[in-house]
């Protein structure tokens, strides 16, 4: 008879320090086999045999790797849908029960009913703990336990619910010991799974406390290097927010409060999971958009003839990252300038983001066509021309990625300003009046 182990299962958090799960796994007393799936499920939706966050999802889990090797465990890595690879793990091993940590989007809420009712037909539990949020579904309600829909009285009651108790860190190290000992296992290669490689320099996992106290002041200025950068750890749980949140927040409050952000969309995602496909707001899916192929083709390569508008989509399909005040702007001047839908642009940013996280990226863009809770009303129509003269007064983002911007060979502007402004309140009044 084999002996009895318990699998944790890696997903948004791949790390072997401060993981809510993982913890209670390895203090759960058997010995702890550590799995991660590449989901086929997922990674057949991907065009780009080249996605950057497949090449960082492996770096990450060959970090574990050598981390696991030292305890003389290994990453139990494999390539399929869930619950296949489930049905061969039962097959390979005495489970007694299977660890995780909650995934709040819609695939994931069905994958994980999926994964545990196979369990359930073998009499195995399957345990699942909060960990990429400090608050999740229902720990941060309105007086008659209804979601938030608007951000700021969320805000408040997240802070004021905020004690060191929902910010403490799971400590593993006693625990290390616990993983279950077998020879080393090879992580699938990208090669294998029919992914090249990407030569990026991700962002350090490490954050400068200088960056976050100058945050408030330097956070809408693209030219400056004055963002924390950690979005992609934080999709990917290479960091623990409980950690960041603790030494963050007494350091600056806007930051701590774009941290709420990123709990507040889960909340609504959750709650709410038609925004996938829907407006949060029905009406605004009467809007009529005009959806012209070609406009949007030329808003995707940077060719609009918006200098920060086209710097932004540069910075995005060269590095996969744009400073977030870009993403607005470039939202908005893809809803309201072109009138075309924001699940296009949501769409392009899916598989342009190395840090694309579906509840912000959703929340963005409809705060930013005005479909979601709490977005920018319908007639806040950003001005490109006045929001470089705002956050890139001197042009160095401009100059950067559109370096032919004064050139007799940069485009024109493919619509006039004033007259994409009062066609979108056109098409967005007529909608929302009906």
């Amino acid at each position: 008879m084999k002996p009895a182990v318990n699998i944790f299962w890696f997903r948004r958090d791949l790390r072997l320090h401060d993981n809510a799960g993982l913890y209670h796994a390895l203090k759960a007393g058997k010995p702890v086999v550590p799995i991660f799936i590449f989901d086929t499920e997922i990674l057949d939706e991907l065009e780009d045999r080249k996605d950057r966050r497949v090449t960082f999802i492996c770096r990450a889990l060959e970090e574990m790797q050598q981390q696991l090797c030292t305890q003389g465990s290994t990453m139990d890595a494999r390539h399929g849908r869930p619950a296949d690879i489930f049905a061969e793990l039962l097959a390979e091993y005495n489970v007694s029960e299977v660890f995780t940590n909650h995934d709040y989007e819609p695939y994931a809420r069905q994958r994980d009913n999926l994964v545990a009712d196979i369990l359930k037909a073998e009499g195995i539990a399957f345990r699942s703990y909060k960990d990429q949020v400090i608050f999740e579904k229902s720990e941060v309600v309105k007086d008659d336990s209804k979601p938030y829909t608007v951000f700021t009285p969320y805000s408040r009651k997240w802070k004021a619910a905020l004690t060191p108790f929902y910010t403490r860190s799971y400590k593993l190290e006693n625990y290390k010991t616990n993983f279950h000992k077998q020879p080393v296992k090879a992580i699938p290669t990208l090669e294998t799974m029919n992914f090249i490689a990407t030569m990026d320099q991700f962002p350090d996992s490490t954050w400068d406390k200088d960056v976050i106290r100058q945050y408030t002041i330097q956070r809408n200025l693209p030219a400056v290097d004055g963002t924390s950068r950690l979005g992609v750890h934080l999709r990917f749980g290479t960091i623990s927010i409980r950690q960041l949140a603790r030494e963050t927040g007494p350091i600056n409050g806007t930051y701590l409060k774009e941290l709420i952000w990123r709990d507040f969309y889960q909340m609504i995602l959750w709650h709410f999971p038609q925004i996938v496909t829907e407006s949060f707001k029905p009406e605004y899916d009467k809007i009529r958009w005009r959806n012209n192929e070609l406009e949007f083709e030329a808003w995707c390569e940077g060719r609009t003839g918006y200098p920060i508008v086209d710097a932004g989509m540069r910075e995005l399909n060269e590095t996969g990252y744009m400073h977030n005040r870009v993403r607005m702007i470039t939202a908005s001047f893809l809803t309201k300038h072109l009138l075309i839908d924001w699940r296009w642009g949501e769409a392009y940013f899916a598989k342009k983001l190395l840090d694309y996280d579906l509840a912000a990226n959703n929340g963005g863009w409809q705060w930013a066509a005005g479909s979601g809770c709490d977005a920018a009303p319908y007639f806040r129509i950003f001005n490109p021309y006045l929001q470089t003269r705002k956050f890139d007064p001197e042009l160095k983002y401009i100059r950067k990625w559109v370096p032919e911007f004064e050139e007799l060979t940069y485009p024109q502007p493919i619509v006039d300003h004033e007259f994409a402004r009062k066609r979108c309140l056109a098409a967005y009044g007529e909608a929302v009046r009906k």
